[in-house]
């Protein structure tokens, strides 16, 4: 209606528009000019490409880019952004950058140069997830939850620096060192490890050898690509060729990975068809994954090993083991992780990880811990230390009062990891820091002790793990060796670890030696856990009886 009422106004009174009309024209120009002087000047040239995409996030980081009166780095920016969005889903969706990518692909199934960690940026701060079994941090002493401050001297802690630029200092050739900086638990004061870089071969299967003459141990620190192919290889040697009827399987710090190859291991102790677990989600239909009927081996008498670092695909597998009553769960409570995560790819050749379902183990349970209102949930094994579960499994708290049942009936919980069938404590003198101290120094000394003794070793690796033992003049030569580097005499002369010492001297000689199955001979030779796995399959009760 309005314009039909110009056009009329227009076309009734031709005389009154042409007076008005230079007047309206001359005013407009004279405000234009005036306005012109007062406002800020906006470059009338530039347009935003695609500003009507609709995508806000982009429109800004444009201008930003464009116009912003500092220069910014707008990826920087747009990472910090996305990350913000991803830090308000769930602790376990990230973003992985080109180079982060480039590195988890390695981990998964290749190998690399570097010191053998896998780590978590948390709050601008990388936590230690665990030390790569036999890599230079795990034999210098570094641990789970460590959180890494400094690097050569410089820090790495609170200046938002990225997962790539952490791998580039760390990586190197092998031979090269790197000085690393940790703060563990709650303490100020830095603790420095030197390391020397060494080849980090990507095994997911540590070692397979046999206990006793019936039971094979098997230990598992991930589940990569090939963790099924490795572990059967193992399984077949053991099986074939030594006589092997129980499994005694360690997925102690196994911080989980591929779920089809967690799922491949469990169908050889399970009847074809066996629901293992099950995953849903809110897009997600619900998927069963059922044992495949592969089962190459009559494995009789079954022992899981688990511990505050065992996660994801390790919990499934103990979840299953425990469900169905088919062996026994030894140990501490695992991680808690049953959120299911997938990889989908990105233009910048970095990728998404999101978190798409839950998982849930045969009796309908899933684990996840709580992580919308727990502020230290990636602190939780250090809360478990000061908390006293580590030693006291009446301090265990189970957050669900869900009751599930397990296929014999009995009570198991959800909500808060895998609680064990039998509980092993942990050993205090892993988080001494005055044993720590003196650890760290073991495998410089028994480098430099190897290149003076080597033939003083016996040529069978038998002969050496059950009668050879570390002098106690050895054990001088190493807390000689730490004063020399600074520990506190108080540190080192206590006496009270000098088993422990004595123990992982040892070992570290056999590796060197004889290989990592001599290494693991030796430890486990002293290890409470796998003592107790073999004295519940040894006595034939069923888990069902506990």
């Amino acid at each position: 209606m309005e314009n039909e009422q110009v056009t009329s106004e227009g076309a009734g009174n031709p005389t009154q528009k042409n007076f008005r009309l230079p007047l309206i024209l001359a005013f407009t120009l004279a405000l234009g000019m005036f306005l012109g002087q007062k406002l800020p000047h906006y470059d009338q040239h530039f347009s935003l490409s695609g500003s009507g995409s609709g995508n806000p996030l982009d429109e800004i980081l444009k201008y930003v880019d464009a116009k912003y009166v500092d220069s910014v780095s707008t990826g920087t920016l747009r990472r910090e952004a996305i990350e913000h969005l991803l830090s308000k889903l769930d602790p376990h969706s990230v973003y992985i950058s080109p180079d982060e990518l480039k590195a988890v692909e390695e981990d998964m199934s290749g190998g690399f140069e570097g010191i053998g960690i896998e780590f978590l940026m948390v709050d601008d701060t990388m936590h230690v997830i665990t030390p790569i079994s036999g890599g230079p941090a795990e034999a210098a002493g570094m641990l789970a939850g460590d959180k890494v401050v400094s690097i050569n001297d410089t820090s790495i802690a609170g200046v938002k620096i990225d997962n790539g630029a952490i791998f580039r200092k760390l990586r190197g050739k092998k031979g090269t060192s790197v000085k690393v900086g940790i703060l563990r638990g709650r303490e100020k004061e830095q603790r420095y490890f030197t390391l020397t870089r060494a080849v980090i071969p990507v095994q997911s299967v540590d070692v397979a050898y046999m206990l006793d003459d019936k039971t094979g141990y098997i230990r598992v620190n991930r589940f990569t690509e090939r963790t099924n192919q490795e572990f059967m290889e193992g399984l077949t040697n053991l099986a074939e060729n030594k006589g092997l009827q129980n499994l005694v399987l360690d997925l102690r710090g196994n911080p989980g990975g591929y779920l089809e190859e967690a799922t491949d291991i469990l169908s050889q102790v399970f009847p074809e068809g066996k629901l293992l677990v099950y995953t849903q989600g809110r897009s997600e239909n619900k998927r069963e994954y059922k044992s495949n009927g592969r089962a190459r081996f009559n494995i009789q008498q079954v022992a899981v090993l688990i511990d505050e670092g065992s996660a994801s695909a390790s919990e499934i597998v103990a979840g299953a083991i425990q469900d169905w009553d088919r062996g026994w769960v030894i140990g501490r409570r695992s991680y808690g992780k049953g959120l299911v995560q997938e990889q989908y790819p990105l233009s910048n050749g970095g990728a998404l990880r999101l978190t798409v379902a839950r998982y849930y183990t045969p009796s309908g349970r899933c684990i996840q811990r709580d992580y919308k209102s727990d502020s230290d949930y990636e602190d939780d094994p250090e809360r478990r230390l000061k908390n006293g579960e580590l030693t006291d499994p009446s301090r265990i708290h189970q957050p669900d009062s869900t009751r599930y049942y397990t296929g014999q009936g009995r009570v198991v919980f959800g909500g808060g990891g895998i609680t064990p069938d039998i509980f092993i404590p942990i050993d205090t003198v892993l988080t001494s820091s005055s044993y720590q101290a003196v650890r760290m120094h073991i495998p410089a000394y028994v480098a430099r002790w190897k290149e003076e003794n080597a033939g003083s070793l016996p040529a069978d690796e038998n002969q050496f793990v059950g009668s050879w033992t570390v002098a106690d003049d050895m054990l001088e030569e190493l807390f000689s060796l730490c004063e020399k580097e600074g520990v506190k005499r108080a540190d080192i002369r206590s006496g009270k670890y000098n088993q422990d010492l004595k123990t992982d001297i040892k070992a570290r000689i056999a590796r060197i030696k004889y290989g990592d199955t001599a290494l693991y001979k030796v430890l486990n030779s002293e290890d409470p856990v796998v003592g107790k796995a073999l004295e519940m399959i040894s006595s034939g009760i069923p888990v069902s009886k506990k």
